[in-house]
């Protein structure tokens, strides 16, 4: 038989289990010390390094970088010049470019910050009752003037969200067959990877950048 005591005990123990898991569990505010320091006002966004089997990937995640952090306040250099000057530079791949030491950036662009992409994930997947196209980006801001890294962050978007999985598996299947369609015939990948590049770059998101000093809510978000 077990004791009221033993109970009690046992009671307690869990909730503090539970307690200690939660608390390991709660998100750290992110740091933005460095950025807010460094208070860069122009954005050089390099060419995306692609870590996936589709060519068009960082043409469809370039032309969709600029506006979110254009609107978020910051001077972001036209990407047609960049890739342009890069051209007339010798460098031709990604790769290249963002191997290049910031100072030589510095040099070439006269920005304050370079933004460093990665695209992980970009495409349609298919499988036998459902079909999505998916976008998973990372990015770094780097200060060019130092070399410290201000900024980094990840982001994903997908056809699939808020999609209902209701009608059985006839509707399943008839869904993917369909989405597989419009997906073949259209480029919605480009789509999926502007909602990534919001969630990704738009400033005053959890963890996102802060707004650049072009906005009227700079300074409004860069406390600690």
């Amino acid at each position: 038989m077990i004791s009221r005591i033993g109970v009690r005990t046992a009671v307690a123990a869990g909730a503090a289990a539970i307690l200690l898991l939660s608390g390991c569990a709660t998100p750290q505010p992110y740091d933005y010390s460095a950025l807010r320091q460094a208070k860069p006002q122009s954005i050089l966004v390099l060419p995306p390094l692609n870590q996936t089997p589709e060519v068009t990937a960082p043409a469809g995640v370039l032309s969709r970088a600029t506006l979110p952090l254009a609107e978020s306040g910051y001077y972001v250099l036209p990407v047609a010049v960049t890739e342009e000057t890069f051209r007339n530079n010798g460098i031709i791949s990604a790769q290249d470019a963002q191997e290049l030491p910031v100072a030589k950036l510095r040099e070439i662009f006269g920005a304050d910050a370079a933004l460093y992409l990665d695209v992980r994930q970009y495409g349609s997947v298919y499988s036998i009752v459902s079909s999505e196209t998916r976008v998973t980006l990372a990015a770094r801001l780097m200060d060019l003037r130092t070399g410290e890294q201000l900024w980094s962050g990840e982001a994903t978007a997908s056809s699939a969200e808020n999609k209902s999985s209701s009608g059985g598996l006839v509707g399943m299947l008839v869904s993917a067959l369909i989405d597989q369609i419009v997906e073949t015939l259209s480029d919605r990948s480009v789509q999926i990877a502007e909602v990534a590049n919001g969630r990704l770059l738009y400033a005053g998101r959890p963890g996102g950048l802060l707004h650049g000093p072009r906005s009227p809510k700079y300074g409004a978000d860069s406390k600690p």
